[in-house]
């Protein structure tokens, strides 16, 4: 089966907004072995819009159109939909409820433009969105069946998987269960990681099952996907592939699936009663902002302190003036990590430092990160030093101030080489 994606927006076509929808729906398509053939990007104007539709309609199986379902005189999906398929719009009165109803439970009044969102092409199959007021519909155009998403991520993502993939699986014949297996590392870059697992998969029996990777700085997504008849068949043969990942990949794999390394950390925290106290420099406060949202870190963590100046660290810390140099340096950071333990009263204290490199611009080229971790039997540091932009540096020091931490939680070496860092 051939599917496009056509991607709906003036602001998606100028660039001003990042086509992060675009990825995902042909990620997921993928994962679930459903080829993406075309993708296009189309304005907020009606004749090319009646235009890219005929075409899809014309030489794919099945159309995603992503975007142009909401209340405004510039969302025009519904109508143009209608106009090449050569029917009206009705007023969908089940829908137009389900809007009044959602503005009604938040105590407002529901806008007159909303009612464009009832508004669907006659013949046309409601596709539920149980978090929002744009309408998802699918209409047969000429050979094709279009299927339309609004444009709000987290909307879009729940309808594509509850219902536009089950709906394009049983077009296409598909009767089969796909399993994805994700690897979440820090530390190793894609083509370290493809050199790891490299025969990993026996040409053989196992040659339906794909191996791929995704990098997104600063972590690396290691992904396998299998197709099979049952639950328990995938995970038979997937089974002996994942722990000979894991054997390769060893300690530089953070998280499994769904889990994230900030969660991870929680966790185990959580499940020894344990807490945690966190001091930032130059970060901003990141760390701090990956930990405290998750569920369960009510209580955990004792205190977040952020500042540039070492001095208000030092302060922060309760450190006496004069009992640590202010240098920036791995002893420095034990020191703080210590000292900012016993003054919140948490049981573990996480420190990340960093020393600048500037040229005579103020461009920064490189970083000297150190860290600090200090609990209630001991404590240990780690210096790395990062060449790149601002930003390479700080999300490399903040992933690395957490991953050190996990690596602190669960007796693993903090100091194990990364390939993001310079050998020193």
């Amino acid at each position: 089966m051939q599917i496009e994606i056509l991607c709906t927006g003036d602001e998606i076509l100028t660039g001003k907004t990042v086509n992060t929808n675009y990825s995902h729906i042909a990620r997921r398509l993928g994962e679930v072995g459903l080829a993406v053939v075309w993708g296009t990007t189309v304005g907020d104007d009606r004749i090319r819009l009646a235009a890219a539709f005929r075409q899809a309609s014309k030489r794919a199986d099945a159309v995603i159109v992503n975007g142009g379902l909401g209340p405004t005189v510039d969302d025009l999906s519904q109508e143009i939909a209608a106009e090449v398929a050569g029917v009206e719009l009705e007023l969908r009165d089940d829908w137009l409820q389900r809007i009044q109803k959602y503005y009604s439970s938040r105590g407002r009044e529901m806008p007159t433009t909303n009612r464009k969102q009832a508004m669907l092409p006659i013949g046309s199959e409601i596709i539920d969105n149980p978090i929002g007021t744009a309408c998802g519909f699918a209409l047969t155009i000429n050979k094709a069946r279009f299927f339309f998403t609004p444009g709000v991520p987290r909307e879009m993502k729940r309808m594509v998987d509850e219902q536009v993939i089950p709906r394009l699986l049983a077009i296409s014949g598909v009767n089969v269960v796909t399993r994805l297996k994700r690897f979440h590392s820090f530390g190793i870059g894609e083509s370290r990681a493809d050199q790891l697992l490299h025969g990993i998969i026996d040409t053989g029996a196992e040659e339906s099952i794909k191996l791929g990777f995704q990098s997104h700085y600063p972590q690396l997504e290691t992904k396998l996907v299998l197709q099979g008849h049952s639950v328990k068949e995938l995970q038979q043969r997937l089974a002996p592939v994942e722990a000979a990942v894991r054997e390769r990949l060893g300690n530089f794999i953070v998280a499994e699936d769904e889990q994230t390394l900030e969660q991870r950390i929680v966790d185990v925290l959580r499940s020894s009663g344990s807490t945690l106290a966190t001091m930032e420099m130059f970060t901003g406060g990141s760390i701090a902002a990956r930990l405290l949202p998750l569920t369960g870190t009510e209580g955990l963590i004792k205190r977040g302190v952020v500042s540039r100046d070492l001095n208000q660290l030092i302060d922060a810390a309760g450190i006496v003036a004069g009992s640590v140099n202010s240098e920036l340096n791995r002893i420095t950071a034990v020191a703080l990590a210590d000292g900012l333990r016993n003054k919140t009263g948490s049981s573990h204290a996480l420190v990340v430092l960093i020393a600048l490199d500037e040229d005579a611009h103020g461009k920064i080229f490189a970083g000297n990160i150190f860290i600090g971790i200090a609990d209630q039997v001991g404590s240990t540091s780690r210096l790395a030093r990062m060449r790149g932009s601002r930003e390479w540096i700080r999300l490399g020091a903040v992933e690395m101030g957490l991953d050190c931490l996990r690596r602190y939680l669960f007796g693993l070496p903090v100091d194990e080489p990364i390939d993001f860092e310079e050998r020193l």
